[in-house]
């Protein structure tokens, strides 16, 4: 088994956008297909502080990890917000999500972040199992209110 971890080219969409989906509908929402090709246009272009990364074992797609840059009024370093990270059904438990973290974590340093953070459902167990041993638990709680 290779796992190699890398930017998605342009021409990938067909294989990003199942596991979109997957994402979305692990989290049992959806987004208009506007949104799907504003994502991919963002996620390719070089002006957007956004980014893509894909897991692949053995050249197929299993794994994606979104990722953007923003200011912080904590810190003179720019933040990195890990915002989604997914990994096929059939490929959890081959490292992948790790391997897809840790990427992100070595981006950010070389783009001169100080920190990484992310969001997960309180009720995500599996994933939680993983990230406590990647990062601290700071406790914080999210409020929000959609516009």
């Amino acid at each position: 088994m290779t796992i190699q971890i890398r930017p998605l080219r342009p021409d990938e969409r067909a294989d990003w956008e199942p596991l979109w989906k997957g994402y979305l509908d692990f989290y049992k929402t959806s987004v208009p297909q506007a949104v799907y090709d504003a994502t991919w246009a963002r996620l390719h272009d070089p002006a957007e502080p956004m980014w893509l990364l894909g897991a692949t074992v053995d050249g197929r797609l299993l794994g994606i990890v979104h990722y953007l840059y923003h200011r912080s009024c904590w810190t003179i370093e720019d933040y990195c917000y890990l915002q989604d990270l997914f990994v096929a059904e059939g490929a959890r438990k081959l490292g992948l999500g790790r391997a897809l973290i840790e990427a992100v974590y070595r981006e950010a340093k070389t783009a001169g972040a100080g920190r990484v953070y992310w969001l997960t459902h309180e009720t995500n167990a599996t994933a939680r199992a993983l990230y406590d041993t990647l990062a601290d638990r700071p406790g914080h709680i999210q409020y929000r209110k959609l516009l």
